[in-house]
């Protein structure tokens, strides 16, 4: 009994060293499994990508099968992967399955919880073979979390309005990526009670929400962003106490391990408004 329980997970073991040896081209269909497949060494796997997945640099050169608006399915067979990992939010469905129906692997990225990234480190790392190397990723990742949390737990809770986008004006409630982060800042999310996940909002909505900072994430876009002068609304609080937070969206909204630096930089800020709001 012990032989066959032995050879069994020495079977399973093999088979699993010879599935991560067989992913020798990837196509990574997110800007934040292109950051996190560099993150655990497995970056010279990646054959395609979309056109917004730009880090790190050596990203840019890899080749481009879609955006924003559906990728390319004849552009990403010429390629030969023998992976797709995808984003279900990020990429059509319909694309999706056409890639799962010709026998390519699709494995998707559950790009919703920053408590699960340390959860894809390790799962790519199974992936490609990178075990040590995303488990490594992971445990630094967990541990600088649980560190900056800490850091940030303590001090007056602010009232914060995530300016998501400003035309339509869009906010984030309590099931998202980024009320996750402003939790971690220590700070109220004024629209948390929001009807959808990236509910639309009124300048009215706002005013009447009365927040002490509103947060302004820049956008790298081709897109000509129309700004909102909210100079216009001194009865807001954020407004006449000028405490605007511009932050950095691609370390915000990317679910890699950038996020964390992009946290830090929020929370400090949230910081100095709770100082500046403190000294009134």
């Amino acid at each position: 009994m012990r032989l066959f329980t032995f050879l069994t997970a020495l079977l399973l073991l093999v088979s699993s060293h010879i599935q991560a040896d067989s992913t020798k081209r990837i196509v990574a269909l997110a800007p934040h499994v292109v950051e996190n497949l560099f993150a655990i060494g497995a970056g010279d796997l990646i054959v395609g990508t979309v056109d917004y997945a730009d880090y790190p640099d050596a990203a840019n050169s890899i080749a481009r099968i879609g955006g924003y608006n559906g990728i390319q399915l004849e552009k990403l067979l010429a390629l030969k992967p023998d992976l797709v990992i995808a984003w279900q939010t990020g990429s059509k469905k319909i694309d999706l399955e056409k890639v799962a129906k010709l026998g390519i692997k699709v494995v998707y990225s559950e790009a919703k919880d920053i408590n699960k990234v340390a959860d894809e480190l390790r799962l790519f790392g199974q992936l490609t073979g990178k075990v040590k190397e995303g488990e490594q990723a992971a445990t630094e990742f967990t541990a600088e979390f649980e560190k900056i949390k800490t850091r940030y737990a303590t001090g007056n809770s602010l009232r914060v309005f995530y300016q998501l986008w400003p035309d339509p004006m869009m906010t984030v409630s309590k099931n998202t990526w980024i009320h996750q982060l402003l939790s971690v800042c220590g700070v109220e999310n004024v629209f948390a009670k929001g009807s959808t996940d990236y509910p639309q909002i009124s300048i009215e909505n706002v005013i009447k929400a009365s927040p002490h900072v509103i947060v302004l994430p820049n956008e790298k876009t081709k897109k000509q962003i129309q700004m909102v002068d909210w100079q216009k609304w001194p009865e807001i609080p954020a407004v006449a106490n000028q405490q605007f937070i511009e932050v950095n969206a691609d370390l915000l909204h990317r679910y890699s391990t950038r996020v964390l630096q992009g946290v830090t930089d929020m929370c400090d800020k949230m910081l100095d408004a709770k100082a500046h709001y403190n000294s009134l």
